[in-house]
């Protein structure tokens, strides 16, 4: 995972570091295997959906210092900057590397402006921060930006950022479908206390998990994800809901609530990635594109807000 940086590159950043208490998952993530950086770089050339060169980030980020330096009132703009500032001072806090002051912090700062002035339509949203960190710790700054601008052009993560709720109403259809058919007990548990999937799934889409999980944990997840797509981050949630499906039974609608936003910080991966393994993500011999896209054309039955796919 540590690809980003070269031999020298890498020993100026970790002399940079001396001022900060440094968490032993970054430490651990500098010198594992190199699986995640390979699918991020991935990413960038043969997933380049919206065909970005790092020259652009240069422009964006250019742009973006433009802005502020003269302190245009670009309404939507300046207030994406300022939640940018507000949302990095809470971007793994515990690592102490991203916030200000920090070896990262411009790294991050920029790339999230960029994105803003080149995405003006989308802006920047809460929770894109841990997003563009995990990038910027696997690779240099202009091919994190690509990999950013990738990751939030495919339809699931768009659908998110830009609060498309039709879209989104889909997928959480599509997920009550095999949220029923692999753990139909706490499903039911669930539809009695009427917790519905936006309540816990929607931080952990916005984030791809990196806010939920520990930063190792959630590299994890990212390197299944990048080879398998949106359908991992599903099988995921299900994975956590089967891990924790005897404790949320007994709990009401506010506990179970409380616990999905805030999970365990000791999960284990190997516990957790079993229990991933027991899901299925197949329901009436249909996988989760054919049942999403069956979703997509029965508006009637999202609207409905049915969990079952009745075809």
């Amino acid at each position: 995972m540590s690809g980003a940086l070269d031999s020298e590159e890498r020993g100026s950043k970790q002399a940079d570091f001396a001022p900060f208490t440094i968490a032993w998952e970054v430490e651990k993530l500098l010198h594992s295997p190199e699986a995640l950086f390979h699918r991020c770089k991935t990413i960038t050339r043969f997933d380049n959906d919206v065909d970005l060169a790092g020259e652009q980030y240069v422009q964006n980020d250019c742009i973006c210092c433009y802005f502020a330096d003269l302190e245009l009132s670009v309404a939507d703009r300046e207030a994406s900057l300022e939640l940018i500032k507000l949302d990095i001072s809470r971007t793994f806090p515990n690592l102490c590397i991203f916030q200000q002051g920090g070896p990262y912090y411009d790294v991050l700062h920029s790339i999230l402006g960029a994105y803003t002035c080149y995405r003006p339509d989308v802006g920047y949203v809460q929770g894109m921060s841990f997003i563009a960190a995990v990038l910027i710790l696997n690779l240099d700054t202009a091919d994190a930006f690509i990999a950013f601008a990738n990751l939030l052009n495919k339809p699931c993560q768009m659908a998110f950022f830009r609060v498309d709720h039709g879209l989104m109403l889909k997928y959480f259809a599509a997920f009550e479908v095999f949220f029923e058919e692999n753990l139909p007990r706490l499903f039911a548990h669930f539809k009695r206390n009427n917790l519905t999937p936006d309540i816990y799934l929607i931080d952990w889409i916005f984030t791809l998990y990196s806010k939920s999980f520990p930063l190792d944990l959630a590299c994890r997840v990212w390197d299944v994800f990048c080879r398998d797509g949106e359908e991992f981050l599903f099988r995921t949630a299900l994975g956590i809901l089967k891990l924790y499906e005897d404790v949320l039974t007994q709990l009401d609608f506010i506990h179970m609530a409380q616990f999905l936003t805030k999970l365990p910080e000791d999960m284990s991966s190997e516990d957790l990635f079993g229990a991933i393994g027991t899901i299925h993500l197949q329901s009436r011999n249909k996988k989760w594109a054919q049942v999403l896209s069956a979703l997509q054309k029965d508006t009637k039955e999202v609207d409905k807000g049915s969990p079952a796919l009745k075809r």
